[in-house]
């Protein structure tokens, strides 16, 4: 090719890629939301044998008897039954709404591993605002970068209507993931698990805080920021780790500016940059089953990947989990050899996003190919099943959702990582055990909070 040609070319794929970014859905389009769609995105009908429902609103307010101040959950389905129970005898009839983590997990584990199903409760909720935003992100958002970052979005699910190539709609899947509302600030004692293949575990006691700065209300498209979120954590025992702590500045736009993160070592007492917190650097707490972007099912960038949108699928899934979180609730008696207590542990039939990840030749992570199971309603990656470079199914997460319906938002109440070579798992985030389950404050904090230079002065 001569040099004209050359920069024609160039020219083209920057008009294209220009137009990829920047291409939004129609006002008609954006008008479905709320009336043929949910207001976040998703069906609002539920399916033809009505055993997925309707979604009328979701779960908005509390249960008579929370008094919240971070008082643990009660259950307001904890009077029903399951429907069925999926174990070993029946499993293989059920396998096309089973993720082939979970199917392989009834292999792996035959006579432990079992799933009671419960009837399906669409009991996700937003505040209004955000849901007024959400309509307006519509029409506005976009995908910098072959969807590694994101932009003109803010406060609101920056993608409810998938739109695009089918890249762009896989990379919109995850960015919802990583946006989706979780409240605006939240503080926590949780605790993170290790559990080894005879069901022996080690505790590690986490004091953990969550600002989510893309829902603060003090800002506005020409005003947002590049940092989606703040989050700090802080070990507070056992005592060889207790001090220790990490703090993490997720941006928007990855390209522009990526992850940001700090380690405190409390026996040194310094303050470290750590370019490595992100995605497959080991974390230690897990005793290796997950990696850095396995964290919250996945966080971070998908540079090294490319993506591909599989569609919907109707599968088991678990949802409106309050019984693992619940006061009182024994780490121990959740604990099992191979995978927690399934008395523990509520499945429901939902319809879920499906997005594969496949490792770009040119680049390197632990895991070659990556598919994950994103929950219609409220955006978040419920499965995930993770294969080596042999294309061997080799890990899978789990995260256990439930309606926080103070706030009302819809997080995880324990998320779960199994590696099937070594036969261990480990649990995060769960709070059973602790005296108050996470406290959400519709407030914005003092910044500084969130800056390295205050990171040693949290850690001692």
């Amino acid at each position: 090719m001569n040099n004209k040609s050359v920069l024609v070319c160039g020219v083209l794929a920057l008009a294209l890629g220009s137009f990829s970014a920047s291409a939004k859905v129609s006002q008609q389009e954006a008008d479905k939301l709320g009336t043929l769609l949910t207001p976040f995105g998703s069906i609002k009908s539920g399916n033809a044998s009505k055993t997925i429902p309707e979604w009328t609103g979701g779960l908005t307010k509390a249960p008579v008897g929370y008094k919240g101040g971070g008082q643990h959950h009660i259950d307001p389905y904890g009077s029903e039954t399951p429907k069925f129970t999926i174990d070993k005898s029946n499993y293989q009839g059920f396998k096309k709404y089973l993720s082939d983590g979970l199917y392989t997990l009834f292999e792996a584990y035959p006579n432990t591993f079992k799933m009671h199903v419960y009837q399906t409760h669409r009991s996700h909720a937003m505040p209004n605002n955000i849901l007024v935003n959400s309509k307006k992100n519509a029409l506005t958002s976009g995908l910098v970068g072959e969807g590694v970052g994101m932009k003109d979005a803010y406060a609101g699910i920056p993608f409810p209507i998938l739109h695009g190539s089918n890249s762009d709609k896989a990379a919109q899947v995850m960015w919802n993931h990583k946006t989706r509302y979780r409240g605006l600030y939240f503080t926590a004692r949780a605790t993170e698990l290790a559990v080894q293949r005879d069901g022996q575990f080690t505790q590690i006691n986490k004091h953990q805080e969550l600002f989510m700065n893309y829902y603060n209300p003090e800002g506005n498209f020409a005003k947002m920021e590049n940092v989606m979120l703040y989050y700090l954590t802080t070990n507070k025992a056992p005592a060889r780790l207790a001090g220790g702590a990490i703090l993490v500045h997720e941006t928007l736009n990855q390209l522009e500016d990526p992850r940001q993160g700090w380690d405190y070592n409390s026996g040194q007492r310094r303050v470290r940059r750590a370019p490595n917190l992100a995605y497959d650097s080991p974390i230690a707490s897990s005793d290796g089953t997950r990696v850095a972007d396995d964290t919250d099912i996945f966080v971070g960038a998908t540079d090294r990947y490319n993506l591909s949108y599989k569609g919907m699928r109707e599968i088991f899934i678990p949802y409106n989990s309050y019984k693992i979180g619940a006061a009182g609730v024994k780490y121990a008696d959740i604990v099992m050899p191979g995978h927690p207590n399934p008395e523990y542990i509520r499945w429901e039939l939902h319809r879920v996003h499906v997005v594969e990840m496949l490792l770009k030749k040119s680049e390197r992570h632990i895991y070659k190919r990556r598919v994950f199971y994103v929950d219609e309603d409220s955006w978040s990656a419920v499965l995930a099943d993770q294969y080596d470079s042999r294309d061997e199914l080799w890990r899978i997460s789990v995260s256990l959702p439930k309606n926080y319906y103070e706030v009302p938002a819809t997080y995880t109440s324990g998320d779960i990582y199994h590696d099937l070579q070594s036969r261990r798992y480990s649990i995060n985030f769960i709070y059973s055990e602790e005296q108050h389950a996470p406290i959400f404050e519709n407030k914005v904090p003092d910044k500084r909070y969130f800056s390295p230079s205050e990171l040693r002065r949290k850690g001692r």
